[in-house]
C-alpha cells in the first residue's frame, strides 16, 4: 500500500498572536522548529522531538504540529499500532493509530487539539484509513486541568470528534479495565470491507479466542 501524505496548513489567532496548524511535516522540516519544553507528557521534551522526527519518516507516519513563533507548541501523531499490542496483529496497512496528541497548556482554550485532527483530515488519503486512538484515564492531565475523569472523558470525545472519532465498543482487557477508557474509531470511507470486517474481529479478539479455542 502506498501511503500518500498531502500537506495542509492553516492559520488562525490567538491571545498570543498567530498560530499556524500545518502537516504532514517530514524530519528535516521538523528540525526546523523549536520544541516547547512543557511538551513533557509522553516523555521529556528533547526525547519526544527525537520520537516525533523518526515517527515523520515512517512510510505511513504524519505528524501534524502547531506552531508558534517558529516553536512547536502542539502536534499530533499518526502510525501504524505498537507491535506489542493487540491492533498491530492483523498487520492492516489500512489501519493507523492516533498515537499520541498533546498541546503546550498555555495554549489550550484555541481549539488547537481540535484543529489538529480537523486539518488532519483535511487529506483526501486519510479516508483510505480506519483511524484508531486507545484513551486510558491515566494518560490524561487530570491535575493540570483539574477536571473530574468524566468531565475529561467528555472533553476528550468532543476534541475527537473534530477528526471524526467515535466512541467504538471493544474486549481489549486495558480498555475494558476501568468504564472512562475507551477505543476511538474514525472508518474512512475508502477502506474496504475486508478490512473492516478483520478489524472487527480484532476489537473483540479475546471473545473470538475464546469462541476458536471451544470450536477445537
Amino acid at each position: 500500500m502506498e501511503h500518500i501524505k498531502t500537506f495542509n496548513q492553516q492559520t488562525f489567532e490567538t491571545a498570543y498572536g498567530p498560530m499556524e496548524i500545518q502537516g504532514p511535516l517530514s524530519s528535516h522540516q521538523l528540525a526546523e522548529y523549536a520544541f516547547h519544553e512543557h511538551l513533557n507528557a509522553f516523555r521529556p521534551p528533547t526525547k519526544q522531538f527525537e520520537a516525533l522526527q523518526s515517527i515523520a519518516d515512517f512510510r505511513e507516519g504524519r505528524i501534524i504540529v502547531a506552531t508558534h513563533n517558529q516553536t512547536i507548541v502542539g502536534y499530533v501523531t499518526y502510525l501504524h499500532p505498537d507491535p506489542m499490542e493487540r491492533w498491530s496483529e492483523g498487520n492492516m496497512e489500512d489501519l493507523i493509530e492516533l498515537g499520541a496528541i498533546e498541546v503546550v497548556p498555555q495554549f489550550r482554550g484555541f481549539r488547537v487539539g481540535s484543529r489538529l485532527l480537523e486539518l488532519s483530515m483535511k487529506d483526501p488519503f486519510m479516508e483510505n484509513y480506519i483511524i484508531i486512538s486507545t484513551e486510558y484515564y491515566w494518560h490524561w492531565d487530570l491535575k493540570g486541568t483539574k477536571l473530574s475523569i468524566w468531565n475529561y472523558r467528555k472533553v476528550m470525545e468532543k476534541m475527537m470528534g473534530a477528526g471524526g472519532l467515535t466512541p467504538s465498543p471493544t474486549d481489549d482487557p486495558e480498555i475494558i479495565s476501568h468504564p472512562a477508557n475507551c477505543l476511538m474509531v474514525r472508518l474512512g470511507t475508502k477502506v474496504a470491507n475486508s478490512s473492516i470486517e478483520k478489524f472487527d474481529e480484532l476489537r473483540f479478539l479475546t471473545r473470538n479466542q475464546y469462541r476458536k479455542a471451544r470450536e477445537e
